[in-house]
């Protein structure tokens, strides 16, 4: 049998970035539940999107190429990441990299053009560890929205999600990833996280990525996103596989959950009501 071309990932040779991307992120799930909840709100298809602390613009990439009509704009401080994101995302997706803008720029600043959905992931925000300054980011987000637009962001929670922790996982590429919880600090909810990637040669990438976040809790980020006036916000949970131990991937609105070892959900604001005869409207 001859062997494969591919040269197996070692420390060496691999890329965090590309690591990253096929550890944790999950375009086709983003824009599905996009799709989903700005036409259950309006009755159309959702074409404008907005991505922050966008990174590698991954998400921003998958969305032109999901639709012809489909823009986004992807906003992030990080000159690097982002010439990676159009070096090696917007270039594999052709003539759809058009419809991409990609701006070194604050999030705390709105942005001209306005959008129809705006998406803050995998947790980004919780770089602001003063109430005041995630008011005041969300306050951004609002105005930079359409009269329609939804702003939609993820959140992580559960008994085990507040302390000190390392999970594993086997990633399908041949490595594995590991999401450790150095410290948590009960007083003002601030922890701080690490992720890593082991490879079958015994090498590893340690701590490629380190985060220091403020943890915040549903009712706080439903709170704050009222006090920067979105008309509602909805929770979206996610169900499990048919083993009951794992994530779907599949998320439902709900309007109150049991606690978990550890959840993600999604929030999803509203900038104004449902529009006349959507499915939203209907439902009351």
């Amino acid at each position: 049998m001859p062997r494969s071309s591919t040269p197996r990932l070692t420390a060496r040779n691999a890329d965090r970035h590309d690591l990253y991307q096929r550890s944790v992120q999950l375009p086709e799930q983003e824009i599905r539940l996009l799709d989903k909840v700005f036409k259950a709100h309006t009755g159309r298809r959702p074409l404008h999107l907005r991505e922050d602390f966008c990174g590698t613009a991954l998400l921003c990439a998958q969305w032109a190429k999901s639709h012809p009509e489909r823009t986004a704009i992807g906003l992030d401080t990080h000159r690097p990441t982002l010439e990676w994101g159009r070096t090696h995302n917007l270039s594999a997706v052709g003539v759809a990299a058009a419809r991409v803008t990609l701006l070194e720029q604050d999030v705390l600043v709105p942005t001209r053009r306005k959008v129809e959905v705006i998406g803050a992931y995998n947790y980004s925000y919780q770089v602001f560890h003063e109430r005041e300054l995630l008011l005041r980011y969300f306050r951004a987000a609002h105005r930079s929205l359409t009269s329609d637009g939804l702003f939609v962001l993820d959140a992580i929670g559960g008994s085990e999600a507040t302390c000190a922790r390392v999970e594993r996982r086997r990633v399908a590429g041949g490595w594995t990833y590991i999401w450790e919880q150095e410290r948590y600090d009960a007083v003002n909810a601030n922890f701080v996280c690490h992720i890593s990637f082991e490879f079958p040669d015994g090498t590893a990438l340690r701590r490629s990525f380190t985060y220091d976040w403020r943890h915040y809790s549903l009712p706080e980020l439903r709170d704050i996103l009222l006090d920067a006036g979105f008309a509602s916000v909805d929770a979206y949970w996610e169900g499990t596989d048919a083993s009951g131990r794992y994530g779907s991937g599949r998320y439902r609105r709900v309007s109150q959950a049991e606690n978990e070892c550890v959840w993600n959900a999604y929030l999803v604001a509203r900038k104004g009501p449902p529009l006349p005869g959507s499915r939203d409207a209907l439902r009351g």
